[in-house]
């Protein structure tokens, strides 16, 4: 017999599992996930894939019942965050006392290995009986009927829902089968990420420079010694492939010099990896019985580390909606009103990450120099300052519930 469940959500990454837990927590719907990809064994060397994970986010994962699991295996709080510019004299310190904020515990921000949420949110999921998995094939198409999607395997059979999540990343299988069109622009950078030590430790903070090629970001990771960091350096995609190239010695040398020795001397303690960076909107968040959260939705540059928290907010605002609709898992109202709510999000963040790379490309001296005023003068007026903070940990705007304390 064919099974048939409320929403079928495809990806069982952090933001798809993240959203059938919202569901699952405000409604009574039934949700089936559908992902072949294992979760891996969490070692003790740290993932070189991390995420810092804002105010809002947590308070998501604390309403789902993962954040004391999360932070029970390894997690880092940061309660500073230290900005500058290599080519003039701006540089930009935040604090929680910039914006008067006396909660969130004095943290800025928490960086979190990826497989360490990924796995507590999909043990979570496993013990609701109300979620049910799919994992050992991918589907192979999707068709639509009359007032439900029929969901095909190779081998298995199908399976039946009112509404389909695509929530399988920036290549969407579910966005392509659902024909929405993306607009598409590659930022010509490619991120180069590892976890490095640094000689001087982190001090509970994240660092950022911006060099001639692109930003340099040093985020702390959970150590005895308080001294590891995981590295994203942005930069082009010729100068990304010579940096893997160097031997280690070389490489931490380019990396000591790029950051002006603040944190000390920096040494490489993992393997290096590098991907490419592209800015990806989807032309529509929803069509017919299909809703995009994440990236299968919006990618962004990853300077300002929103990325993740962005998606996880599309969680919280699709599981709010289907709350509030409470009689029907579908209707066109209830998806119209998830595209505006989020489209707009996604668009002013995507401006606002422009804004800041555009700033920062290799200028004149002279509007160099006057860039590096405009920082060394923003850094000292708090108000101007309190707006970047609260985005940063995602306080503002229009929050859906489970965003908030």
């Amino acid at each position: 017999m064919m099974q048939k469940f409320d929403v079928l959500i495809v990806g069982g990454g952090m933001v798809g599992l993240s959203t059938a837990l919202a569901i699952r927590h405000l409604t009574e719907f039934t949700v089936a996930i559908v992902d072949t990809q294992s979760i891996p064994n969490i070692t003790e060397q740290p993932d070189i894939r991390v995420s810092a994970i804002n105010a809002a986010s947590k308070q998501l994962f604390e309403h789902l019942g993962v954040w004391q699991q999360i932070t029970a295996c390894r997690h880092q709080p940061y309660q500073g965050m230290h900005i500058w510019d290599s080519s003039g004299i701006g540089q930009l310190d935040f604090t929680l006392q910039d914006i008067g904020a006396r909660d969130h515990n004095g943290q800025l921000g928490w960086i979190i290995e990826n497989n360490i949420v990924r796995a507590a949110l999909w043990q979570k999921a496993q013990q609701d009986s109300g979620i049910a998995f799919f994992t050992e094939e991918k589907l192979t198409h999707i068709t639509q009927g009359e007032s439900e999607v029929f969901a095909s395997f190779a081998s298995k059979p199908p399976i039946m829902a009112n509404l389909v999540v695509g929530a399988d990343g920036a290549n969407s299988w579910v966005r392509a089968q659902a024909n929405i069109p993306l607009t598409f622009r590659d930022y010509d950078h490619h991120a180069i990420v590892a976890t490095v030590a640094c000689e001087q430790g982190h001090q509970n903070t994240a660092w950022q420079v911006f060099l001639p090629t692109g930003p340099l970001a040093f985020l702390p990771l959970n150590s005895s010694s308080n001294n590891l960091c995981s590295i994203v350096w942005s930069t082009s995609p010729e100068e990304a492939n010579r940096l893997l190239q160097l031997d280690e010695l070389a490489f931490n040398q380019a990396l000591t010099a790029a950051s002006d020795g603040k944190l000390g001397l920096v040494s490489l303690q993992s393997e290096r990896q590098a991907f490419p960076l592209r800015m990806r909107y989807a032309q529509q968040f929803v069509s017919e019985r299909f809703v995009l959260v994440g990236d299968a939705a919006h990618t962004i540059h990853p300077l300002a580390g929103q990325g993740v928290n962005l998606g996880l907010k599309d969680a919280a605002v699709l599981a709010q909606l289907l709350a509030e609709s409470s009689t029907s898992v579908y209707s066109t109202k209830l998806l119209n009103q998830y595209q505006r709510w989020r489209k707009a999000d996604a668009i002013e963040m995507i401006a606002a990450m422009e804004g800041i790379k555009q700033a920062f490309t290799p200028q004149q001296a002279p509007i160099a120099f006057a860039r590096g005023v405009g920082l060394s003068m923003l850094n000292k007026l708090k108000p101007m300052k309190a707006p970047m903070i609260k985005q940063a940990l995602g306080i503002n705007g229009h929050l859906p519930t489970l965003l908030k304390h």
